[in-house]
């Protein structure tokens, strides 16, 4: 019986051997195949980091650009509305130093209105002017600065949603 298991012993071992070989390439195989798994997942995540950071980078540019647009139409807007404003008292310091008044161009027509036909006297004519009183033409030149103030922001807005809101719109 001993010369059976000399004579299988090699083979035995033969195959111990075998086993164990294969048994460590598979283990390396699995290391290699979890390593290049590994390597090929921190790739994809570096990827997706550097495209979330371009696209981070493109939206502060985007938004740096807005802010830029509003900036220059607020400067811009401003400067119309001071001037229009600077003219306007300009108009109301001439009114009032000097022995001029507001005249406002005007007309009466006999029966058209209020006025009958007969009330109306030969000095008022068509097309004449009316001169106001001082009060008045102080409170014609606050209207008049209302509808500048006014006017500018309506422009300021139009060039707002023109200049800033509609170009996002299509980001």
């Amino acid at each position: 019986m001993t010369s059976i298991w000399l004579r299988i012993l090699p083979y035995i071992a033969a195959l111990l051997i075998g086993a164990t070989g294969a048994w460590m390439w598979q283990a390396n195989s699995y290391e290699q195949i979890i390593a290049t798994n590994e390597a090929a997942r921190q790739a994809d995540m570096a990827r997706i980091s550097a495209a979330g950071a371009a696209q981070a980078s493109q939206a502060a540019e985007k938004q740096q650009a807005a802010e830029r647009a509003l900036a220059d139409l607020d400067q811009k807007n401003q400067k119309e509305k001071t001037d229009g404003l600077a003219e306007n008292e300009k108009l109301r310091r001439v009114a009032a130093d000097s022995a001029r008044r507001l005249r406002v161009a005007g007309s009466c027509r006999a029966g058209g209105g209020n006025v009958s036909g007969s009330a109306i006297g030969p000095s008022l004519g068509d097309a004449g002017t009316v001169e106001l009183s001082a009060a008045s033409g102080s409170t014609v030149f606050d209207i008049r600065a209302g509808i500048i103030a006014d006017q500018a922001a309506l422009r300021a807005l139009q060039a707002y949603v023109m200049n800033v809101c509609r170009p996002s719109a299509g980001r």
